[in-house]
Protein backbone atom coordinates (compact mmCIF):
# COMPACT_ATOMS: atom_id res chain seq x y z
CA UNK A 1 0.00 0.00 0.00
CA UNK A 2 1.71 2.93 -1.24
CA UNK A 3 0.95 6.22 1.02
CA UNK A 4 0.08 4.80 4.05
CA UNK A 5 0.22 6.53 7.57
CA UNK A 6 1.09 4.20 10.40
CA UNK A 7 0.40 5.84 14.06
CA UNK A 8 2.93 4.13 16.72
CA UNK A 9 0.35 4.15 19.60
CA UNK A 10 0.19 3.42 23.43
CA UNK A 11 -0.48 5.47 26.54
CA UNK A 12 1.78 4.02 28.32
CA UNK A 13 5.60 6.04 28.23
CA UNK A 14 8.65 3.97 27.86
CA UNK A 15 7.31 1.26 25.71
CA UNK A 16 9.39 1.72 22.24
CA UNK A 17 7.41 3.95 20.61
CA UNK A 18 9.94 6.05 19.90
CA UNK A 19 12.56 3.86 18.48
CA UNK A 20 10.33 2.23 16.75
CA UNK A 21 9.22 4.50 14.85
CA UNK A 22 12.70 5.83 14.10
CA UNK A 23 14.59 2.20 13.45
CA UNK A 24 11.53 0.78 11.08
CA UNK A 25 11.44 4.06 9.52
CA UNK A 26 15.02 3.96 8.91
CA UNK A 27 14.88 -0.25 7.38
CA UNK A 28 11.67 1.34 5.41
CA UNK A 29 13.84 3.56 3.90
CA UNK A 30 16.74 1.58 3.60
CA UNK A 31 14.48 -1.20 1.38
CA UNK A 32 13.89 2.18 -1.14
CA UNK A 33 10.62 2.97 0.08
CA UNK A 34 10.42 7.06 0.84
CA UNK A 35 9.72 7.71 4.02
CA UNK A 36 8.26 10.31 6.70
CA UNK A 37 8.74 10.42 10.29
CA UNK A 38 6.36 12.65 12.34
CA UNK A 39 7.47 13.58 15.90
CA UNK A 40 4.02 13.96 17.32
CA UNK A 41 4.88 14.25 21.17
CA UNK A 42 5.27 17.52 22.79
CA UNK A 43 8.59 16.09 24.25
CA UNK A 44 10.44 15.55 20.94
CA UNK A 45 11.95 12.52 21.77
CA UNK A 46 11.90 11.81 18.15
CA UNK A 47 13.60 14.79 16.84
CA UNK A 48 16.53 14.59 19.76
CA UNK A 49 17.12 11.04 18.75
CA UNK A 50 18.05 11.83 15.48
CA UNK A 51 19.94 14.93 16.42
CA UNK A 52 18.25 18.00 15.47
CA UNK A 53 17.59 20.97 17.81
CA UNK A 54 13.62 21.74 17.37
CA UNK A 55 13.49 25.10 19.68
CA UNK A 56 11.73 27.61 18.30
CA UNK A 57 11.95 25.97 14.88
CA UNK A 58 8.94 25.11 12.61
CA UNK A 59 8.16 21.89 13.42
CA UNK A 60 4.09 19.75 13.37
CA UNK A 61 3.19 22.22 15.44
CA UNK A 62 3.49 25.05 12.73
CA UNK A 63 1.80 22.31 10.66
CA UNK A 64 -1.30 21.95 12.98
CA UNK A 65 -1.41 25.91 13.54
CA UNK A 66 -1.90 26.34 9.54
CA UNK A 67 -4.33 23.81 9.31
CA UNK A 68 -6.56 25.59 12.12
CA UNK A 69 -6.08 28.22 10.23
CA UNK A 70 -7.17 27.10 7.17
CA UNK A 71 -3.40 28.22 5.83
CA UNK A 72 -1.48 26.86 2.96
CA UNK A 73 0.20 24.30 4.44
CA UNK A 74 3.98 24.69 4.79
CA UNK A 75 6.73 21.96 3.78
CA UNK A 76 10.04 24.03 4.63
CA UNK A 77 9.88 22.41 7.65
CA UNK A 78 10.55 19.02 6.59
CA UNK A 79 14.13 17.97 7.17
CA UNK A 80 15.89 15.67 5.31
CA UNK A 81 17.88 12.48 7.18
CA UNK A 82 18.71 10.61 4.34
CA UNK A 83 17.88 10.54 0.74
CA UNK A 84 14.32 8.07 1.38
CA UNK A 85 13.78 9.49 5.27
CA UNK A 86 12.65 12.49 5.97
CA UNK A 87 11.26 14.40 9.47
CA UNK A 88 8.88 16.80 10.59
CA UNK A 89 10.17 17.63 14.15
CA UNK A 90 8.53 18.98 17.27
CA UNK A 91 8.95 20.97 19.96
CA UNK A 92 7.17 22.37 23.46
CA UNK A 93 4.82 24.32 21.22
CA UNK A 94 3.05 21.16 20.23
CA UNK A 95 1.69 21.53 23.65
CA UNK A 96 0.10 24.66 23.29
CA UNK A 97 -1.84 23.50 19.90
CA UNK A 98 -2.66 20.86 21.98
CA UNK A 99 -4.45 23.34 24.55
CA UNK A 100 -6.14 25.18 21.65
CA UNK A 101 -7.78 22.28 19.48
CA UNK A 102 -9.96 22.28 22.33
CA UNK A 103 -11.91 25.07 20.81
CA UNK A 104 -11.67 24.29 17.48
CA UNK A 105 -14.09 22.75 15.01
CA UNK A 106 -13.44 19.14 14.20
CA UNK A 107 -10.57 19.33 15.96
CA UNK A 108 -9.69 15.38 16.04
CA UNK A 109 -9.00 16.22 12.15
CA UNK A 110 -6.92 19.03 12.00
CA UNK A 111 -3.74 16.36 11.75
CA UNK A 112 -5.65 14.55 8.62
CA UNK A 113 -6.28 17.68 6.85
CA UNK A 114 -2.63 18.83 6.89
CA UNK A 115 -1.23 15.67 5.51
CA UNK A 116 -3.65 15.54 2.89
CA UNK A 117 -1.13 18.26 0.96
CA UNK A 118 2.00 16.06 2.04
CA UNK A 119 1.23 11.92 1.95
CA UNK A 120 1.62 12.06 -1.51
CA UNK A 121 5.32 12.32 -1.33
CA UNK A 122 5.41 9.60 0.73
CA UNK A 123 5.15 5.69 0.70
CA UNK A 124 4.87 5.47 5.13
CA UNK A 125 4.04 8.10 6.70
CA UNK A 126 4.91 7.47 10.50
CA UNK A 127 3.71 9.19 13.43
CA UNK A 128 5.43 8.69 17.08
CA UNK A 129 2.04 9.89 19.54
CA UNK A 130 2.64 10.89 22.76
CA UNK A 131 2.33 8.92 25.77
CA UNK A 132 -1.59 9.93 26.34
CA UNK A 133 -4.93 9.20 24.61
CA UNK A 134 -5.33 12.73 24.45
CA UNK A 135 -6.99 15.31 21.83
CA UNK A 136 -3.30 14.96 19.61
CA UNK A 137 -3.23 10.92 19.87
CA UNK A 138 -6.79 10.84 18.16
CA UNK A 139 -5.85 13.15 15.86
CA UNK A 140 -3.05 10.67 15.06
CA UNK A 141 -5.98 8.15 14.79
CA UNK A 142 -8.15 9.93 12.84
CA UNK A 143 -5.52 10.61 10.31
CA UNK A 144 -3.85 7.23 10.05
CA UNK A 145 -4.39 3.58 7.90
CA UNK A 146 -3.35 1.85 10.95
CA UNK A 147 -1.68 1.34 13.78
CA UNK A 148 1.36 -0.42 15.15
CA UNK A 149 0.76 -0.56 19.29
CA UNK A 150 4.38 -1.50 21.03
CA UNK A 151 4.26 -3.69 24.38
CA UNK A 152 7.23 -4.44 26.27
CA UNK A 153 6.89 -7.67 28.58
CA UNK A 154 5.44 -5.89 31.57
CA UNK A 155 1.94 -6.55 33.61
CA UNK A 156 0.79 -2.83 33.23
CA UNK A 157 1.96 -2.14 29.44
CA UNK A 158 -0.67 -5.41 28.67
CA UNK A 159 -2.95 -4.19 30.82
CA UNK A 160 -3.58 -1.09 28.79
CA UNK A 161 -4.14 -2.16 25.82
CA UNK A 162 -7.95 -2.48 26.93
CA UNK A 163 -8.35 0.93 27.01
CA UNK A 164 -6.68 1.88 24.32
CA UNK A 165 -8.76 -0.35 22.50
CA UNK A 166 -11.81 1.13 23.28
CA UNK A 167 -10.00 4.67 21.93
CA UNK A 168 -9.51 2.60 18.54
CA UNK A 169 -12.75 1.72 18.28
CA UNK A 170 -14.63 4.78 19.54
CA UNK A 171 -12.24 6.50 16.67
CA UNK A 172 -13.33 3.98 14.09
CA UNK A 173 -17.27 3.96 14.82
CA UNK A 174 -17.12 8.13 15.00
CA UNK A 175 -14.39 9.51 13.15
CA UNK A 176 -12.37 7.06 10.48
CA UNK A 177 -13.86 4.14 9.46
CA UNK A 178 -11.42 2.85 7.80
CA UNK A 179 -8.77 2.51 10.31
CA UNK A 180 -7.12 -1.10 11.25
CA UNK A 181 -4.91 -2.27 13.53
CA UNK A 182 -1.67 -4.10 11.61
CA UNK A 183 -0.14 -5.57 14.79
CA UNK A 184 0.92 -5.48 18.10
CA UNK A 185 4.85 -5.04 18.57
CA UNK A 186 6.80 -6.61 21.56
CA UNK A 187 9.65 -4.81 22.48
CA UNK A 188 12.45 -4.95 24.97
CA UNK A 189 12.46 -8.99 25.12
CA UNK A 190 14.20 -11.36 26.79
CA UNK A 191 12.56 -14.48 25.82
CA UNK A 192 14.79 -16.65 28.05
CA UNK A 193 12.90 -15.37 30.95
CA UNK A 194 10.01 -16.55 32.66
CA UNK A 195 8.06 -13.24 33.03
CA UNK A 196 8.81 -12.84 29.46
CA UNK A 197 7.33 -16.15 28.12
CA UNK A 198 4.26 -15.23 30.73
CA UNK A 199 3.75 -11.83 29.36
CA UNK A 200 3.22 -13.01 25.38
CA UNK A 201 1.34 -15.49 26.87
CA UNK A 202 -1.02 -12.65 28.37
CA UNK A 203 -0.72 -10.78 25.16
CA UNK A 204 -1.69 -13.27 23.10
CA UNK A 205 -4.71 -13.96 25.15
CA UNK A 206 -5.62 -10.24 24.98
CA UNK A 207 -5.39 -10.21 21.53
CA UNK A 208 -8.22 -12.88 21.50
CA UNK A 209 -10.10 -10.78 24.22
CA UNK A 210 -10.27 -7.65 22.25
CA UNK A 211 -11.22 -9.32 18.67
CA UNK A 212 -14.15 -11.27 20.50
CA UNK A 213 -14.89 -8.27 22.73
CA UNK A 214 -14.31 -4.83 20.27
CA UNK A 215 -14.15 -7.10 16.68
CA UNK A 216 -10.92 -5.59 16.13
CA UNK A 217 -8.86 -7.93 14.52
CA UNK A 218 -5.39 -7.42 16.50
CA UNK A 219 -2.30 -9.93 16.01
CA UNK A 220 0.94 -10.29 17.30
CA UNK A 221 3.67 -9.59 14.76
CA UNK A 222 5.97 -12.66 14.45
CA UNK A 223 9.15 -10.08 14.61
CA UNK A 224 9.80 -9.57 18.11
CA UNK A 225 12.93 -6.49 19.21
CA UNK A 226 14.76 -8.25 21.73
CA UNK A 227 16.58 -5.87 24.73
CA UNK A 228 20.08 -4.54 24.38
CA UNK A 229 22.42 -1.60 25.26
CA UNK A 230 23.21 -1.13 22.47
CA UNK A 231 19.83 0.40 21.08
CA UNK A 232 20.21 3.02 23.90
CA UNK A 233 23.70 3.70 23.12
CA UNK A 234 22.25 3.94 19.09
CA UNK A 235 20.19 6.83 20.80
CA UNK A 236 22.79 8.65 22.57
CA UNK A 237 24.73 8.95 19.24
CA UNK A 238 21.77 10.37 18.14
CA UNK A 239 21.41 7.67 15.12
CA UNK A 240 19.07 4.74 14.39
CA UNK A 241 20.57 1.21 15.82
CA UNK A 242 20.72 0.09 11.98
CA UNK A 243 23.12 2.34 10.89
CA UNK A 244 24.93 2.38 14.59
CA UNK A 245 25.38 -1.52 14.55
CA UNK A 246 24.02 -3.15 11.30
CA UNK A 247 24.60 -6.65 12.83
CA UNK A 248 23.44 -5.71 16.00
CA UNK A 249 20.36 -8.02 17.23
CA UNK A 250 18.02 -5.13 17.35
CA UNK A 251 19.47 -4.15 14.25
CA UNK A 252 18.43 -7.44 12.68
CA UNK A 253 15.14 -7.52 14.06
CA UNK A 254 13.79 -4.05 13.03
CA UNK A 255 14.92 -4.67 9.21
CA UNK A 256 12.66 -8.25 10.25
CA UNK A 257 9.88 -6.29 11.52
CA UNK A 258 10.22 -4.03 8.13
CA UNK A 259 9.92 -6.75 5.75
CA UNK A 260 7.08 -8.47 7.26
CA UNK A 261 5.09 -5.21 7.41
CA UNK A 262 5.31 -4.40 4.22
CA UNK A 263 4.41 -8.35 3.29
CA UNK A 264 1.58 -7.37 5.02
CA UNK A 265 0.39 -5.10 3.10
Amino acid sequence: MKNKIIAIVNQKGGVGKTTTTLNLGYALSQMGSKVLLIDFDPQGSLTVSLGYKADNKPGIQTIMADSIEEREIEKDCIIEVNENLHLIPANLQLAGIEMTLVNVMCKEQILRSALEYIKGDYDYILIDCSPSLGTLTINALAACDSIIIPVTPEFLSAKGLGDLTATIKKTKKRINPNIKIDGVLMTMLNERTNLSKEMIKTVNESASYIKDKFDLDMKIFHSKIPVSVKAGEAILNRKSIIEYDPKNKVSEAYQRFAKELILND
